[in-house]
């Protein structure tokens, strides 16, 4: 069958003419006003990515006692122990938490990473009790714990103080925690709802340090400066594909501007280095595709503990070190992806064949088990799946006497909210879930998984039509040819994208001069655009093209020994 079930739908996105005027006339070039109109942008000052525009603390719900919570351990000098989750954004949240902790004078900071394989996921009774083990007075969750409350409550049962910081969508049973800050809560008001784990730990300094000032225990010259905190944040952040709001932006921007200025952790330098990067031209790319990839493999084959170490440490023969190290796991990560990633998808292509044979219809969500797979990289296979063909995707790998499942989804499918619906309906079922819109996992016994399938189809059959399942492609439209230039590739690149905020990708009809495939997998193109010749590269694709093509593209700024061009990255025809 055909690597996708329909073809991609190219449209270009509406530029709402008023917006783009507005932007124009404040100083924006053109082609810069256009793009931001047409992701929602009407005013100047909404890109003001100053620190002074940044939602106040003092929105979210259950800060203030948060901020009197650590504050007293501060003035007490009490034992904090933070609980992790061993993904990026969880190690960049712990790391913000140990250094933000730390400047505001707390001494005795410890951290705990369950172990994916051992502990799953979320503060667990067990994970109480080994926190407890260590002497703390405060255990404070950073990006877990809002679906944790039989975790919480053996926390409380042995006499410790409990804050959960978080940002995952409650659960029904909410913890009986003393204190909880997540945007998401039912009773927030705060504006930025898709902020990241990192960002609520952030936030929750902040209020921490406005809580200490009001206590007198500084005096205003010599109070700590968070914002050195920035670029882990910014980190984080992308790395969990939260979308990009003007709040998280801000956050983003103020990252990369103290990156790019040299103000980074050593172990952040060091992983730009190992990932043969540049960090005084880091760009939001370098976090999605370089640095967030090398830590959370950590998490994913041994030892998330070595995530966090690299971006706490101050000593930078260590951080380059634990980068090495971090470079080598990412390597085997890959080598054992490649291998289940095309496992899974000839299982999920069989799957689909039969399906469409025996039903003359297309399956509108995907399940994928084997025995063999291993369970630190079923999300990255689950993602390569929904891809490839567009669909809700789940896979499953054994974890003991259970199956573990990472799913990820598409626009239109609240993953998150179908594990929910097939909890109700097939009560014992799943034995834990959680999760967003997007990503969400779940557990169940070995012996359940046609049943889980079955369930995730039905779903799936209920919820989505064929407009959803179409795939499409929002493109900016055309790039005149006096813009196709390594200068305004480069300032695009600096330029804040994401989820939510999609990096510009434009669409012209070309004439295809020369291809050739390179590295087996790979078609490399030699195209005229309006008469100018241009180099492109697309990914995973071997079929060659006809003279004349209408592709979607990305602009990358292409430097080599000194000589810079612009170079198309293809996305679609």
């Amino acid at each position: 069958m055909s690597s996708r079930l329909n073809a991609i739908k190219i449209s270009t996105r509406d530029v709402p003419p008023r917006s783009q005027w507005a932007l124009e006339q404040s100083g924006i070039p053109s082609l810069l006003a256009r793009l931001y109109a047409a992701r929602g942008v009407a005013s100047r000052d909404e890109l003001d990515d100053s620190l002074a525009k940044l939602l106040p603390p003092s929105g979210l719900l259950g800060i203030t006692s948060a901020a009197q919570l650590l504050a007293d351990a501060v003035r007490q000098q009490s034992r904090i122990c933070i609980v992790a989750d061993y993904d990026c954004d969880g190690a960049t949240a712990c790391a913000v938490a140990l250094r933000g902790l730390r400047l505001l004078g707390a001494q005795h900071v410890d951290y705990l990473v369950p172990n994916r394989a051992l502990d799953g996921y979320g503060l667990t009774p067990t994970i109480s009790e080994r926190v407890a083990a260590t002497g703390a007075e405060v255990l404070m969750t950073v990006d877990n714990g809002i679906a944790s409350s039989t975790g919480v409550a053996r926390a409380k049962e042995l006499g410790l103080t409990v804050i959960v910081t978080d940002h995952h969508l409650p659960v029904a049973d909410v913890p009986a925690a003393d204190a909880i800050v997540n945007p998401n809560q039912h009773g927030c008001t705060f504006a930025s709802k898709a902020m990241a784990g990192v960002g609520v730990m952030f936030y929750v300094l902040l209020a921490t340090r406005a809580e200490l000032r009001a206590r007198a225990t500084w005096q205003t010259a010599s109070e700590p400066k968070l914002d050195v905190l920035l670029p882990l944040v910014a980190l984080g952040t992308v790395a969990d594909v939260v979308k990009l709001d003007a709040n998280n932006r801000r956050l983003v921007s103020q990252g990369l501007r103290r990156i790019r200025s040299g103000n980074l952790p050593v172990g952040m330098a060091a992983l730009f280095a190992v990932a043969g990067r540049k960090s005084f031209a880091a760009t939001t790319a370098d976090f999605g595709f370089a640095l967030a990839p090398r830590i959370n493999a950590a998490g994913r084959l041994s030892d998330m503990r070595l995530g966090i170490e690299c971006l706490t440490t101050d000593d930078a023969a260590r951080a380059d070190e634990l980068a090495k190290h971090l470079d080598d796991i990412n390597r085997e990560r890959k080598q054992i992806e490649g291998g289940m990633r095309d496992q899974a998808l000839e299982i999920a292509s069989n799957l689909l064949d039969a399906s469409e044979e025996s039903a003359n219809v297309k399956p509108s969500a995907i399940s994928v088990f084997d025995p063999t797979f291993h369970e630190g990289v079923i999300g990255i296979v689950a993602s390569r799946i929904k891809d490839q063909w567009h669909r809700p995707t789940f896979v499953f790998a054994p974890s003991g006497t259970t199956l573990k499942g990472s799913g990820r989804s598409i626009t239109g499918f609240h993953l998150r909210d179908a594990l929910d619906l097939i909890a109700k309906r097939h009560p014992d079922l799943l034995l834990r879930f959680g999760g967003h819109a997007m990503a969400a996992g779940c557990t169940i016994d070995e012996g359940s998984f046609a049943l889980f399938d079955a369930a995730f189809q039905q779903v799936a059959l209920e919820w989505l039509d064929r407009e959803t399942l179409q795939q499409r492609l929002l493109t900016d439209g055309t790039l005149p040819a006096s813009e196709c230039r390594f200068d305004v590739a480069e300032s695009l690149n600096r330029e804040v994208w994401g989820q939510g905020f999609a990096a510009p990708v434009f669409c012209d009809t070309v004439e295809v001069v020369s291809q050739r495939i390179v590295g087996e997998k790979h078609l490399s193109l030699k195209l005229k655009h309006q008469g100018i010749a241009i180099d492109a590269i697309w990914f995973n694709r071997v079929e060659p093209l006809q003279a004349t093509a209408t592709l979607a593209y990305r602009l990358e700024a292409d430097e080599w020994q000194g000589n810079k061009r612009v170079k198309w990255m293809i996305e679609a025809a």
